[in-house]
């Protein structure tokens, strides 16, 4: 396991509690698999835990709760003692399929529900536990990341509220601008990639792919997401383009400027297999256009790559994408929820993101170094060897 040697040798800052919220139960399941397995094997370790109850019941999950009333409003409350712990609180902000009754009316759960939870569960644990970290795999309102005008800075102001509660670290991933933790400047603050994921899980479900330059080229669907595209250019050894969104500012459409047109920057994809990587597939709008666009310039097969697969209209576009022969495979991660009509989709590939989870939350709680984590460029090439070899 990553960095064993390391964490076999240092004790645990306090003894660890998970807390998976209802909207991340799966992952949190997981995550606690991983953990027990590789921390029986360390006496330090299983020293510290037994002193948290629940790991005599072969589990480092602390029960909690967040029940409602039945006027909508709710309560946080944990079912066992968090004292001297350090709290891994995980909470999937996007999973839209809880719901709860208000006046006898069924509510499907918002981000801001789901934010309103975590921080009553923080208010639960009133300054008993050692530590509490928070673990939002999608960052609350990252994208209402800057100010344009007369409107609010939701995500700044989310986490000043975090850390004014008492949170020690977020982790985040692949928050969609990294610049917003400069609005808690002496706070933990982790936004990691899954660059990683992705490369791996390609290269499991795919037997043909050949990745040098004249055969494989990464992009990015628009100006944000050039530096996610860059970074796996580099590391594969292959060229990178970027198209950038022509935008009609004369007019606001739910909520913003309409694309115009998607403009091109880079060499040629003709012949290519072609990587377009970003952080979110919302609707899939986007990322359809863009594909549509490449296979005009003669491209080969168009992998959509992203953290976050939130597909806000349903399936149906990029069903007809696929059939079409546009799009060739989405890849997105189990960070936010997943629906069996997606899972069972043939052209989808899921990275999971569990075992990860498990070594950041492992790491954090010995307070060693997170650097070989938030880089996997040895990761990927050693993935990537193995595959050059096998092939």
């Amino acid at each position: 396991m990553h960095n064993d040697n390391l964490l076999s040798n240092t004790h645990p800052v306090a003894p660890l509690g998970l807390v998976p919220m209802k909207s991340c139960e799966g992952l949190g399941n997981e995550a606690n698999d991983f953990l027990l397995s590789w921390r029986s094997e360390r006496p330090l370790d299983r020293e510290a835990d037994t002193v948290n109850g629940s790991f005599k019941d072969n589990s480092l999950i602390i029960k909690a709760d967040t029940p409602r009333f039945g006027s909508g409003e709710g309560k946080g409350m944990f079912l066992q003692s968090v004292r001297g712990l350090d709290l891994f609180i995980m909470s999937d902000v996007t999973n839209y399929s809880m719901t709860y009754k208000l006046c006898g009316i069924q509510n499907h759960y918002s981000p801001d529900d789901h934010f309103q939870d975590i921080k009553r569960i923080i208010a639960a644990a009133a300054g008993k536990a050692h530590r509490i970290n928070v673990i939002m795999p999608f960052l609350y309102e990252s994208r209402q990341h800057r100010r344009s005008g007369r409107e609010s800075l939701d995500c700044a102001n989310a986490l000043q509220e975090l850390v004014s509660m008492g949170v020690d670290n977020i982790i985040t991933f692949d928050a969609h601008d990294p610049r917003v933790q400069n609005a808690i400047p002496l706070h933990g603050f982790e936004t990691v990639p899954a660059s990683y994921q992705f490369i791996k899980n390609i290269l499991r479900n795919v037997d043909d792919l050949q990745i040098d330059n004249d055969h494989l080229m990464i992009v990015s669907p628009d100006e944000g997401a050039t530096q996610r595209a860059v970074y796996i250019a580099s590391v594969l050894g292959v060229d990178m383009g970027m198209f950038y969104k022509r935008r009609d500012y004369s007019r606001i459409v739910d909520g913003r400027n309409p694309i115009v047109a998607h403009e091109f920057l880079g060499s040629s994809v003709e012949g290519k297999d072609v990587f377009v990587v970003d952080d979110m597939i919302s609707s899939g709008e986007s990322m359809i256009d863009v594909a549509t666009e490449l296979k005009k310039r003669k491209a080969r097969r168009i992998f959509v790559i992203a953290t976050f697969g939130l597909f806000t209209n349903g399936m149906a576009a990029f069903d007809k994408a696929v059939s079409d022969g546009i799009i060739y495979r989405v890849v997105t991660t189990n960070l936010t929820y997943q629906k069996k009509e997606l899972l069972d989709r043939d052209y989808y590939i899921s990275c999971d993101m569990a075992k990860y989870i498990a070594l950041i939350i492992d790491t954090l709680n010995h307070d060693a170094s997170m650097s070989d984590l938030l880089n996997p460029y040895d990761r990927i090439n050693k993935v990537v060897s193995k595959y050059r070899k096998s092939h």
